[in-house]
């Protein structure tokens, strides 16, 4: 069991380089990393909102807004299926989680149940004798959209997040409807909150220049508030509900400047493109507005047809708000409303203490096995102390190499593997010494007690492997942290203390020949 090929030589070798290669750049500072040749490795271990600071937030998804917006868009569906069906109807709104109406006629019952049919696919549409009409949301319809939009939140958070070039941000779902968010580093939590916080629901509609004029309007308008010079909401316009382009069609928004002054240049897909090009086309002269969150940012006149599917907005932006609406914009709208239920900002210096405590929890621990293996083994304890050494490195290396964010337990798991790294010299060396005692010769000694406790070392790490696997997979946050970095040393640990150690001894004893072993 002593005997190695080359190719077992060059493998282990391969990857305790590969190890030290990954973990070099956390010796430098961030600063020296920035400016390391591009071959060398640039991805250091980054450190989680307990150890640098910054922001940890818990919204709520209003999910009883977006069963609104929903049913008000059923509402102008069914408005329009009665105006085509030519039939009368009265007090049709949106009345708790249901569009309700009554017909006129009570002879039209099945005529509307057909009228309505394909603007209520997926709903229940109830129809009672006496004319009254409820349309609603099944309860495992309304379960699935509240899911759904819980889902897309969090899927459009980790996109703006990533977009401003935060590394490693935590979003997690906590409940039914609610989304935990925690972003290392933050040095501006106001600003987080403003990009994650904005539903960003952007919309081009028509002004309704008729309702202007006269100061009267149909249903089908609604008055929203335009932006001032401030960026304030100032004067109210009569808009046209139904919606020329939203939104969900753009493919692209970049901050730009025009005449000195920035603005958010913007492409449609092919489909909002010709939808564009046709509403300016039929609305030459007149004004459409460009509506965010139910507030107007401008309202162009248009004076010719837009048919090249891009555009620019304007308006009184600096350049980080025209910055940030670009991201709103390629990131996409939130499906509903969020509210802030809980802020907490995280001091930079708060981190600290845990990082000082680490390292003199790591440099004491280290030294204390260091000296008792030394003590207990002679040369063999100092063949377990590199290994212990390497085992360090291994870590670091794969911690840095996957992106992984190093917590405060992680850096107890790193601390604990540091022992478990030793234990499994200890048995074997303990093994070695019986096999001696047994009066076996030094290499006949070292190849039974590797052989005899190799297995007992596998066992224990694989059940320890098991355990630490539920962890990771049922815990979340620092109790993840703390388990992949577990993980991870199971691994490392058990690679250096069997096979790196033997490889070692396997050199010494071609080397030495010793008659005896100095254990």
């Amino acid at each position: 069991m002593l005997q190695f090929s080359k190719f077992k030589i060059t493998l282990i070798l391969a990857v305790l380089l590969a190890g030290l290669y990954t973990a070099m750049p956390n010796l430098f500072s961030a600063g020296q990393v920035a400016n390391l040749p591009s071959w060398l490795p640039a991805r250091t271990v980054s450190l989680g909102l307990d150890l640098q600071g910054g922001s940890h937030l818990l919204y709520e998804v209003d999910t009883a807004a977006l069963v609104k917006g929903k049913l008000d868009g059923v509402e102008d569906e069914v408005r329009a299926a009665m105006r085509d069906a030519k039939l009368g109807y009265t007090d049709l709104g949106v009345k708790g989680e249901q569009v309700s109406f009554k017909l006129r006629d009570l002879s039209a019952l099945d005529a509307a149940r057909t009228a309505l049919a394909k603007a209520t696919t997926g709903m229940q549409l109830d129809i009672a004798a006496d004319g009254a009409v409820s349309i609603s949301f099944s309860d495992a319809a309304l379960a699935e959209l509240k899911k759904h939009a819980v889902e897309q939140s969090i899927e459009i958070i980790n996109k703006r997040i990533d977009q401003t070039g935060t590394k490693e941000p935590t979003i997690i779902r906590q409940g039914d409807d609610r989304i935990v968010v925690q972003v290392p580093g933050v040095s501006d939590p106001q600003r987080l909150k403003d990009l994650i916080g904005k539903t960003a629901k952007m919309e081009f509609k028509m002004v309704d220049e008729t309702a202007e004029a006269t100061g009267t309007a149909p249903p089908t308008s609604i008055q929203l508030p335009e932006l001032d010079d401030d960026g304030k909401p100032g004067r109210l316009l009569w808009i046209k509900k139904p919606v020329m382009v939203s939104g969900e069609t753009l493919i692209e928004a970049q901050q730009g400047f025009d005449g000195g002054m920035p603005i958010v240049s913007f492409k449609f897909d092919s489909v909002g493109a010709r939808k564009f090009g046709d509403a300016t086309k039929a609305n030459v002269g007149k004004r459409f507005a460009i509506v965010l969150d139910n507030q107007i940012i401008s309202a162009p006149k248009i004076n010719d047809a837009i048919l090249g599917g891009s555009g620019i907005i304007s308006g009184n932006f600096t350049t980080e708000s025209a910055r940030d609406l670009a991201i709103l914009l390629r990131a996409g709208a939130l499906p509903a409303p969020l509210t802030v239920l809980e802020e907490r900002t995280v001091g930079a210096d708060l981190g600290a203490d845990p990082i000082e405590a680490g390292k003199r929890a790591c440099l004491i621990a280290v030294v204390f096995i260091a000296v008792a293996m030394v003590v207990l083994y002679g040369l063999f304890g100092v063949f377990a102390n590199v290994a212990m050494m390497l085992n360090g490195v291994l870590m670091l290396g794969f911690l840095s190499a996957i992106g992984a964010t190093l917590t405060v337990p992680g850096i107890a798991g790193m601390v604990l593997t540091l022992g478990m790294a030793v234990d499994a010299n200890v048995l074997i060396l303990e093994r070695v010494r019986e096999e001696m005692r047994n009066g076996r010769s030094p290499v006949n000694a070292m190849e039974a007690g590797y052989r005899e406790a190799q297995a007992t070392i596998f066992d224990a790490n694989v059940t320890h492997a098991i355990s630490t696997m539920f962890l990771f997979a049922f815990g979340s946050g620092p109790i993840k942290g703390f388990a992949i970095t577990l993980l991870i040393g199971i691994v490392s640990s058990v690679f250096t203390a069997v096979v790196v150690t033997r490889l070692m001894t396997s050199v010494w004893l071609r080397q030495a020949r010793p008659k005896a072993l100095p254990l």
